[in-house]
């Protein structure tokens, strides 16, 4: 078994609810501009300093809405038939956050005069960014400046901004001034500046602007009004394309004096054109009239709530803690909850992946929220039948039948013009099917299932029933040639073990659905039926298709091969790669890659978690054990699914170390890349390693099941667990588990497969074994 790469020395000291710059370090800049990102999963922005920076600082300010993009041609060396014509990239919206400070002439900056008790925390209980400091000024002028911000939890449309000055050993005066800039660009990816700024207004402490893309043709709208304390006079201007207001506050030492921003943005998706400047002027005014601790104290009770059922609490490793709740608010402040978007690669904490949608949501991220937040989950998959026409579509592209979601994807097409690693990665059908599976078992949602799961599961079972073909070199077994599973280093196999079974299963799903709304909702079935044109020899064709689907198995090695030719690859010695030419794709030809038995990321070890129940102990410690040695673990999406499985099999240092990978990832900058923005799946994936790996909870057949054990290191750990109408609260010590039922009347689960049932409110005391 391969070695582990050295955990990082913790970046940030240790709190159980903060992440704290204790410090201001212009080499950092960069990294904390991701780290102390802020958003609702509508609105985000990264951690940029509300007065800015100089320009040789690295810095990439952004602030985006989720599924607003901005599309241009795609650029092809060669072109070949049928590759996708254009991409979609998130755009850099009206950059709202700037502030400025001037005291008695001279300008606010951590880069002139001195700074004294710097500290900016992200309070990760309240989804509150301050920073607080004491800055000397090059005359000597001493002041405290404090700012604080948030994104609103409960009305997507807001954010608010407060910046306050308080004289500690002068008195004269002092104006904070508040920006609104239209004229923004992408950092990255798009060759020409997005938006046009179509019009520019203010009213008094109030002003908007209102923007378009050029080629897709969305608008947005940016309203913001101030306040201020004490009430002074405000100045305004406006320019073609910019907003500022300022006030002068005649000042007297240690009194408090500050400016608050109250913004509202909105899009032509959401909102009518014609009506996008006055609802967002209005909004902001409203916001206002309430009141900046108002807005506030309503934005934490929500995020109180949200912990309250999703907090995961470890005893004995503070560290991991605090790592595990960064990655629980950052997932909540990215991910899309209107059912027209969804949550992308980097969230809403930067361009990198161009704020693209993977399969990443259904396998890693829907497991988080679908024990504490079901009705997030059901918004992440009306996105996907919101695409539907899109995926359908794909699959025409393709020569196919029924639908194909688009590997990477904003408006439901595809978004990459390298088809060896995007449309060839067909399994991102049956990611859709699981997830839909995952809910409806999870929540009994037949409602969802019947309007909208039912007719997906139906297009992409009917996708892989004209996607491969049965062969007699096979036995007459139904085999799907020339596609690519989860291990991006082995693009346009045959027979992808991991394809094949969850093809299989997602035929099978579509073959359920049938049934249930057949008796269920026979109304809705019929309209299905005709609509689609659905017939009972296509039924018949996916009750075939499943039954004889190609499963490979390797006797001799006792293994299933992850396609029909790994096993015939070249063998390589993966520790003897050296550290700098990892990862492979930035430093390998494709063709170096593809000729060894290299592996990016979980395949064949992720089908063992997925369809867990079809697999036996033995066969998982044979692929573990097989293909551990070969995984690179080039995508961060790897390391959790080799945790949860290693363990299952007893391999507790393993799935200790496999864990500590993905729960500091971002907050360590274990790549030196986080720059570029969070891994959203990754951090995900560290609640599936906590709650499936070390608690050892599965969900096969509708049956929610445990076994649970206590890492060394700690002390125990507790979660709470969502399932069919009840919430179950899970502790874990070292000798016993605690079950208690805080919600529903009753549930029955297995404790180390041994069945145990809980009235409302009772606890259980069980021991680990």
């Amino acid at each position: 078994m391969r070695k582990f790469h050295q955990n990082r020395q913790a970046i940030y000291p240790t709190d159980p609810w903060q992440v704290v710059e204790a410090s201001f370090d212009p080499q950092f800049n960069h990294r904390n501009e991701t780290i102390f990102s802020l958003g609702n999963g509508y609105m985000g922005l990264r951690g940029t300093l509300e007065e800015g920076v100089p320009d040789h600082i690295p810095s990439t300010p952004g602030i985006y809405l989720n599924g607003i993009y901005e599309t241009e041609p795609i650029i092809y060396g060669e072109f070949m038939a049928a590759q996708p014509r254009e991409y979609q990239s998130m755009i850099n919206v009206t950059d709202w956050q700037g502030m400025q400070i001037t005291i008695e002439g001279e300008q606010f900056s951590l880069f002139t005069g001195e700074v004294e008790a710097y500290k900016r925390t992200l309070d990760l209980k309240e989804g509150v960014l301050r920073r607080e400091l004491i800055w000397i000024s090059p005359k000597g002028k001493r002041a405290q400046i404090n700012f604080e911000r948030f994104v609103s939890q409960t009305n997507r449309h807001l954010a608010l901004q407060r910046c306050k000055v308080t004289p500690l050993n002068f008195q004269g005066e002092v104006t904070i001034s508040s920006q609104i800039n239209g004229d923004v660009y992408n950092y990255h990816h798009l060759r020409e500046q997005a938006l046009e700024v179509l019009s520019v207004d203010l009213k008094n402490e109030s002003g908007y602007i209102v923007s378009r893309t050029k080629n897709s043709k969305i608008t947005i709208a940016c309203g913001v009004t101030h306040k201020t304390n004490p009430k002074t006079a405000m100045t305004s201007l406006a320019t073609d394309t910019s907003l500022e207001f300022s006030v002068k506050f005649s000042v007297v030492m240690n009194q408090s004096y500050s400016m608050e921003k109250y913004v509202a943005m909105t899009s032509s998706r959401d909102t009518s054109p014609d009506h996008l400047d006055a609802f967002v002027y209005n909004l902001s005014k409203e916001s206002a009239q309430r009141g900046y601790e108002r807005e506030k104290a309503d934005h934490v009770t929500f995020l109180d709530q949200y912990w309250e059922h999703t907090d995961v609490e470890i005893k004995g490793d503070p560290t991991l803690q605090q790592g595990l709740r960064f990655n629980a608010l950052q997932l909540l402040q990215s991910t899309g909850r209107d059912g027209k978007t969804n949550i992308a690669a980097k969230g809403l904490s930067g361009e990198y992946y161009e704020g693209h949608y993977f399969w990443d949501t259904e396998t890693y991220i829907i497991p988080f929220f679908l024990y504490s937040q079901p009705k997030l989950v059901r918004k992440l998959l009306e996105y996907r039948y919101s695409i539907l026409d899109a995926a359908r579509q794909n699959a025409q592209r393709m020569g196919d039948q029924g639908a194909l979601y688009a590997w990477r994807t904003i408006n439901g097409h595809e978004g990459s013009g390298n088809f060896l690693g995007s449309t060839v990665q067909y399994h991102i059908n049956a990611a859709v099917a699981y997830a839909i599976h995952k809910y409806y078992e999870a929540t009994e949602d037949g409602e969802f299932l019947a309007e909208m799961g039912a007719e997906m599961l139906f297009e992409t079972a009917r996708c892989w029933a004209h996607r491969g073909a049965f062969l007699d070199s096979r036995g007459g077994k139904y085999c799907i040639n020339e596609v690519c599973g989860p291990d991006e280093y082995k693009p346009g196999v045959n027979n992808n073990c991991y394809t094949n079974y969850m093809a299989k299963f997602n035929l099978e799903l579509a073959l359920q659905a049938r049934e249930l709304l057949a008796r269920d909702y026979p109304k809705r079935y019929s309209q299905l039926v005709k609509e689609l044109k659905l017939s009972e020899e296509e039924f018949a064709l996916w009750q075939k298709c499943a039954n004889l689907m190609y499963l490979p198995f390797n006797k001799e090695l006792g293994i299933h091969p992850q396609d029909d030719s790994f096993l015939d690859k070249d063998p390589i010695d993966i520790d003897s790669i050296p550290e700098d030419q990892i990862p492979l794709v930035g430093n390998w030809h494709p063709l170096r890659i593809w000729r060894y038995q290299l592996i990016k990321q979980a395949d064949v070890i992720l089908l063992m978690f997925l369809l867990g129940d079809q697999f036996t102990l033995e066969e998982k410690r044979a692929n573990f054990d097989y293909y551990e040695p070969k995984t690179t673990h080039d995508s961060s999406l790897s390391p959790a699914i080799y945790s949860i499985i290693a363990a299952e099999l007893g391999y507790e240092e393993f799935a200790y170390n496999y864990f500590l990978q993905t729960v500091r990832l971002d907050l360590d900058d274990y790549n030196r890349n986080v720059w570029q923005g969070l891994h959203t799946a990754c951090m995900a994936s560290s609640w599936m390693g906590v709650v499936n790996g070390f608690a050892g909870m599965r969900t096969y057949g509708g049956q929610l099941q445990f076994s649970p054990y206590v890492p060394d290191h700690w002390e125990s750990y507790s979660f709470k667990v969502k399932f069919k109408g009840a919430q179950l609260e899970v502790v874990v010590e070292a000798e016993n588990t605690s079950y208690t039922l805080l919600q529903g009347e009753g549930l029955t689960f297995l404790h180390f497969g041994q069945p145990v049932t809980l009235s409302a409110t009772e606890t259980k005391q069980l021991a680990n074994q």
